[in-house]
Order: structure tokens, then C-alpha cells, then sequence
């Protein structure tokens, strides 16, 4: 029994997309056989651990503007080299269930600080725990220094409550708007006072001395709660399931929600603990998930369009400033998402600018050739860009990126058909357009770079 379609849409739904010579060796696999194998390809987990020390890199009034360079030199290079590491994990680990389920929980519990060891820290929790428990997350992140800093707990303390932290753990991490009261999230602000962390060790501390230990009534409960408190009444709470399902719906099956789907989901997990892998077993191996409306029916974000690419031709990047301007240019900077609330996704992706860049940039990473980089421009900047239109393509990166041509080539059997090629590359069925490009293709290299500069490529 051929199964090369459904695994394939596994492999680009689970992880970054499946390799052609992998899909030839697997695709008489049991759907059940092919999910399990990812699995236990992502047993291990692989800590990045490229920032080594916590260094002080903050402003301070008293600062030469010398010393104030050398600090904002020295964060840039921290963040390169924490996207690059990352970028390059994702496209060479073969734990690729485990960095694509770290890059769902970096989105959302989206987090940008200027401090990359504390970024680093809280995506290495992301990513032990990211086929674990989600309750044993959520506590994790909580106490997490960056997420603390960056949702102001450490300013959150008796008689002056910060609310910040407390709304966004259940607007955005767990139970979504319309499920708690604004009196709910005054009385969850009061239980976690006191919860900050030491600069110095980078870890989390209780500060009984700021802890409010009055009594709070909290979702139709009341005691002298503190933060676990708050946790484990939130996970309680059946809503807490539906919402981590309908996101991860949206994220692996289908950006438009099944009531029916979600809810089996959603029973699931709950009854589970909150445990992630037989969540993500029971969804990949669930037939609706292989129904035609749920495959090549969702927009690549930039990252998984990039790392997609790196995989399939073994790219490696001489400059790595390019990767991340690949990923400014397309609107997704791993580590700087744009607010509390993570990149938006799905058709969000696309507008008339980055598609146009994202149909350049294989061909710019495949034959070694040169793009124009302007990403998307802010308000301020339309005016200007309008006055100086003709000047807008003149600012130029090469690019520096060497495929593994050989490799890629040597996994192919001789005499494939080239449209059997062409729509291994793409999710969604090959239009008539595009097989009248690969038949008039002069050569299969040609062809190739054609087919991943379609728009039908950027679906997965």
C-alpha cells in the first residue's frame, strides 16, 4: 500500500517537509508507523546553549556613548547568533516534531526582551517540554526571568499589583477572552506577587516579603491563593484544553476550526493531564487529518518556508546575517515577535510585497544570486519610500548560500518523470500551469527552482 502522500503531509505538518529519498523508503509505512518513527526521532533533546553568560547589558546614565556602542554590539551579535543556532538546528536536527512543536510554544508564549541568554533560556524550556506536560510548561515559562521581565511580575507586588502578567497568562497562555472577569485578573495579580527573579543566578525567587497573603477569590474560589494556586485552578477548568487545541487546530490541521474535531481534541487532553504526545499521536493518526480539505491548505510561516528550503537542499549559509534578513524581510525575526500575542499567522503571512519576496528568494538561495532587501515598511517610513519609489531595489545583499546540489541530485532514481519530482515539492496537487512550466524546463535544476518559486509553494 502506497502511503507517500499522507506522509508526506505528516512530514510537512510535524516537522519541516520529508526529504525525497526518505519519502521513497517510507511510503509503504502505516501512517501509525511513520508518526511513531517521528517520535522517537525526537526523543532527544537538544539544548541550544550558544549564549554563555548572562552579561549586564543594559543602559545606564552615566554611559559614554562609546560604551554604549560597545553594548549594543554585543547584543546584536548575542541575538545573531541565538537565531542562527536555532535556524540551524531546525534545519539539520532529525528531532524535527520537537523543534517544530518549540517553534508553536515560542509563538504562544511569545517573549522579546533585549536579554538573549534569558530568550535562550526560556526556548530550552520550551523545547524540553514541548511534547511533555503543558502544566509543567506553563509553571516553567511562568517563573521563566524573561517572561517574568517581560510581562513586568517584577514590579508586581502587595498594595500596588501589576495586572500585566496575570491578564496575559489567561488571555493569551491559557484560557482565551470571555472566560474570566477583569475582577479575576486583579485578585490571579495579587496571588503572584512576590514572584520575580535574581539577575545574578538567572533563576526564579519567591519574595515572601512583597507576597500578598490576603485572601482572593479567584474564579468562583476563594482562599489565600499564591501563583501554583492560580495554575491549577486555570488547568481545572475545561476552557483551558479547548483553547491550547483550537491553537494547536489551527497550527497542524486547519486554520479554519472544526467544532467536532477540536472538541474530540480537547477531551482528550484534558482527561490526559494536559500530557502533549498522545494529543499529537491521536491527531496524527486521526483520519480527518489526512482528508483532502486539510492538506496543502495552510501558509508556511517564514521560518518553516526557510527552513523547508535549507532541508530539502542542504543549504548552508556563509553570511548568517542573510538569514536574518531573509527573516525581516518576510516578517517573522525568531525572538522578536511583534507583542504579547505572537505573529497573528496564517493569511497574515502573505500581503503583495512578501509574496513577491518570498517567489525571489529560492531562486536567490539556489543560484547563488542576489536579492533586494527592503522588508515591509513601517507607516512612518511610506511617505519617504513613495518620494524615493526608483531608489527602493537599489539596496543590495549577496546572499552567499551554497545548496547541496550532488547530495540532492544522488537521492533521486534516474529517469524520475520531472512532474513526479515537481509535485513531490509541493503540498496542494500540481495545477496545469505549473506542469506546463516543468515540461518546458530545460533542465531538472531549472525546473526545480521554478516550482519552489511558485505560490504554490508557500502552502504546506
Amino acid at each position: 500500500m502506497n502511503n507517500s502522500r499522507q506522509i508526506k503531509h505528516l512530514y510537512a505538518r510535524a516537522g519541516f517537509g520529508i526529504r525525497f529519498e526518505d519519502l521513497h523508503q517510507h511510503e509503504n509505512w502505516s501512517v501509525k508507523k511513520a508518526a511513531k518513527k517521528l517520535f522517537e526521532a525526537s526523543v532527544q533533546i537538544q539544548n541550544i546553549k550558544v549564549v554563555t553568560e548572562n552579561l549586564d547589558l543594559r543602559y545606564h546614565p552615566n554611559q559614554s556613548e562609546d560604551e554604549k556602542k560597545a553594548i549594543q554590539e554585543e547584543r546584536n551579535k548575542q541575538e545573531k547568533a541565538l537565531n542562527n543556532t536555532w535556524m540551524q538546528q531546525m534545519s539539520t536536527s532529525d528531532a524535527q516534531l520537537r523543534e517544530k512543536m518549540t517553534l508553536f510554544w515560542h509563538n504562544h508564549f511569545a517573549c522579546n526582551i533585549g536579554n538573549s541568554y534569558y530568550e535562550q533560556q526560556l526556548n530550552n524550556i520550551e523545547r524540553a517540554n514541548a511534547l511533555g506536560n503543558f502544566k509543567t510548561m506553563l509553571i516553567q515559562v511562568s517563573q521563566a526571568p524573561g517572561m517574568l521581565q517581560f510581562l513586568n511580575n517584577q514590579q508586581n507586588v502587595k498594595n500596588h499589583p501589576n495586572e500585566n502578567f496575570a491578564r496575559e497568562l489567561m488571555e493569551l497562555f491559557t484560557m482565551g477572552r470571555g472566560n474570566y472577569t477583569e475582577q479575576d485578573i486583579k485578585e490571579s495579580a495579587r496571588a503572584f506577587t512576590g514572584w520575580q527573579y535574581d539577575g545574578k543566578t538567572a533563576s526564579f525567587v519567591f519574595r515572601p516579603g512583597v507576597h500578598d497573603t490576603g485572601v482572593k477569590t479567584f474564579l468562583g474560589n476563594q482562599a489565600n491563593f499564591c501563583g501554583e494556586d492560580i495554575i491549577d485552578i486555570i488547568i481545572k477548568n475545561p476552557v483551558t484544553a479547548k483553547y491550547i487545541c483550537t491553537k494547536l487546530y489551527r497550527y497542524l490541521v486547519n486554520d479554519i476550526p472544526d467544532d467536532g474535531h477540536i472538541s474530540q481534541m480537547a477531551d482528550l487532553f484534558y482527561k490526559n493531564n494536559y500530557e502533549i504526545t498522545p494529543l499529537l499521536e491521536f491527531v496524527f493518526t486521526a483520519d480527518w487529518f489526512y482528508d483532502d480539505k486539510n492538506i496543502g491548505n495552510l501558509i508556511k510561516s517564514p521560518v518553516e518556508f526557510l527552513v523547508g528550503l535549507n532541508r530539502q537542499f542542504y543549504v548552508n549559509y556563509q553570511n548568517p546575517d542573510v538569514l536574518m534578513q531573509f527573516q525581516r524581510t518576510l516578517g517573522q525575526v525568531l525572538f522578536r515577535p511583534p507583542n504579547v500575542a505572537g505573529w497573528p499567522g496564517g493569511r497574515s503571512w502573505i500581503d503583495s510585497s512578501s509574496l513577491m519576496y518570498r517567489m525571489k528568494i529560492p531562486s536567490t538561495i539556489l543560484s547563488a544570486g542576489i536579492i533586494d532587501f527592503n522588508g515591509k515598511p513601517t507607516p512612518e517610513d511610506q511617505a519617504y519610500l513613495a518620494a524615493t519609489k526608483r531608489q527602493q531595489f537599489n539596496v543590495i545583499k549577496r546572499t552567499l548560500t551554497v545548496p547541496d546540489w550532488d547530495r540532492f541530485f544522488q537521492k533521486i532514481p534516474l529517469k524520475t518523470p520531472h512532474p513526479e519530482i515537481a509535485q513531490f515539492m509541493l503540498e496542494p496537487t500540481m495545477s496545469a500551469r505549473v506542469l506546463d512550466e516543468v515540461n518546458s524546463a530545460p533542465d531538472i535544476k531549472t525546473m526545480l527552482i521554478q516550482v519552489v518559486s511558485t505560490p504554490e509553494y508557500q502552502l504546506c
